[in-house]
């Protein structure tokens, strides 16, 4: 597709940012967008892992999410876009279905998060749960809706480029108001261009907790027999039954909103007919709650108690553990503050008329400790006038935050905690495939839009920590005639 581009670009300099005149000597500009542009685009996800964070670091992450959006991109006048973008995103995820792992009533979900009944059990003894098995509370399942305004303005002479977008998300427990805008400069017979653009993003928490830490929460140091626990059996790691639990580390959250600011430079130059390249420079910060409340941590420093059947309290740490669920000590604690500073660049190269070759590095480092390292190449073979296939690989490596460690490996004295594997020390591999087909002519219509292009593309993913996930996804655009 590069070449494509590229060529394109080229054809845009000679033409389409210039002052043209009809045959009546009465100048017009080129419009921006010729016509209405629609988008469909659909992507299926499914993954497996054994480090679930709502577990506090183990225990399944089986999680599907299928996710579809409607992008229309409108031409207001010659200079003017408004593009709008909708999308809609449904999951199933066996990790935050433990949020509530019990498959008795309890009370995180107010009595909607009834899970699992016991009929398939040999010897029900009550609620039972395990971290290696998806429950099917209200948090089991949920979907998250988007939608972002972008309007966007280029000068007269096509030099000059600047937008503003808002957007709006929202799913169970969070939700997103979020604005911001950009502008670009094209420069050197539009061979260069510098931009800038920032975004704000203020988002709300609607904390749900771990269903122990809820109820303790609720009641006090009295919880044990009130609510979801009034009549249920604790166990100890000796497998006796215990009123010692309690949780006494946790405590709720009294600010739930987070916020984000970004600003990001960019710079990109066609430096011969063949190669083009980008750089790129980002500043973020956040602040406010930046832990997940439901993602609970267990000390090495504190007894361990359990709900559920004795016996598989020796192998709770496998998947041989089918009915015992360890309570937490505490939820993960991190910094109310962080401030990230990733940079990298692109270099894509137009090899000849059947093959181009895109190259993407990035540099990542924050102050919780984590930096990565991330490159990928994609190798756009145009098979026919209209069919192009792309393989590609991804490859990502990452140092630990300082605030991470184990399944119950933390201390009771630290300040911060998480056990989520997203900021432990990884490696990843990304393997991936497409086929793209283009009609420039538009011939296929449907009503009065011509099929323009559509891409299909499939990869999979391998961390070395156990997480694995295929994605698909599909896009087709539509341009009005």
């Amino acid at each position: 597709m590069i070449h494509r581009i590229i060529f394109l670009f080229t054809l845009i300099n000679s033409f389409a940012f210039s002052q043209e005149s009809d045959s009546t000597g009465v100048a017009y500009k080129k419009r921006v967008l010729e016509g209405i542009e629609v988008d469909f685009l659909v992507s299926y996800y499914k993954q497996n892992g054994v480090h679930s964070s709502v577990s506090g670091g183990i225990g399944s992450e089986k999680l599907t999410d299928l996710a579809s959006n409607i992008v229309v991109a409108i031409p207001l006048n010659e200079d003017d876009v408004l593009t709008v973008d909708m999308g809609i995103s449904a999951y199933t995820s066996a990790s935050s279905s433990n949020i509530n792992p019990f498959n008795a009533s309890g009370a995180s979900g107010g009595g909607d998060d009834d899970d699992d009944d016991d009929d398939d059990r040999v010897n029900p003894i009550g609620p039972y749960g395990t971290p290696w098995q998806a429950s099917s509370g209200a948090s089991a399942q949920d979907a998250l809706g988007t939608v972002v305004v972008n309007y966007s303005h280029s000068s007269d002479d096509r030099n000059l480029i600047w937008n503003a977008d808002v957007a709006f998300s929202n799913e169970y427990d969070y939700t997103s108001i979020g604005f911001g805008g950009g502008i670009s400069k094209l420069f050197n017979n539009k061979n260069s261009e510098v931009s800038i653009k920032g975004n704000v993003y203020l988002d709300q928490w609607r904390p749900i907790y771990p269903t122990e830490l809820h109820e303790y929460a609720q009641y006090g140091n009295n919880f044990l027999n009130e609510g979801f626990f009034q009549g249920i059996i604790v166990l100890d790691q000796n497998e006796n039954a215990t009123t010692s639990y309690l949780p006494s580390d946790f405590n709720q959250w009294d600010k739930t909103n987070r916020n984000s600011y970004s600003l990001s430079f960019g710079f990109s130059q066609v430096a011969t007919r063949k190669m083009q390249f980008s750089v790129f420079f980002d500043v973020l910060h956040q602040e406010g709650m930046l832990s997940t409340p439901y993602h609970r941590v267990y000390f090495a420093d504190k007894a361990n108690y359990y709900i559920g059947e004795a016996q598989y309290i020796p192998v709770y740490e496998t998947t041989q553990n089918t009915g015992v669920y360890q309570l937490a000590d505490d939820i993960e604690r991190l910094p109310g503050t962080r401030f990230k500073l990733p940079f990298g660049g692109r270099l894509n190269y137009y090899l000849n008329e059947r093959l181009t070759i895109r190259t993407y590095y990035r540099y990542y480092w924050d102050d919780w400790g984590i930096t990565s390292h991330t490159a990928s190449i994609e190798l756009p073979i145009k098979l026919t006038d209209r069919f192009t296939v792309f393989p590609m690989y991804r490859y990502y490596v990452q140092v630990a935050s300082k605030y991470f460690a184990p399944f119950e490996t933390h201390l009771s004295t630290e300040k911060y905690y998480t056990s989520d594997y997203d900021l432990s020390t990884f490696n990843a591999n990304q393997y991936g495939f497409g086929v793209g087909y283009t009609d420039i002519l538009t011939n296929a219509k449907i009503w009065k839009f011509g099929l323009k292009s559509m891409d299909l593309r499939f990869n999979h993913y391998d961390r070395n920590d156990g997480l694995n996930a295929n994605i698909v996804t599909f896009g087709i655009k539509f341009v009005q005639q």
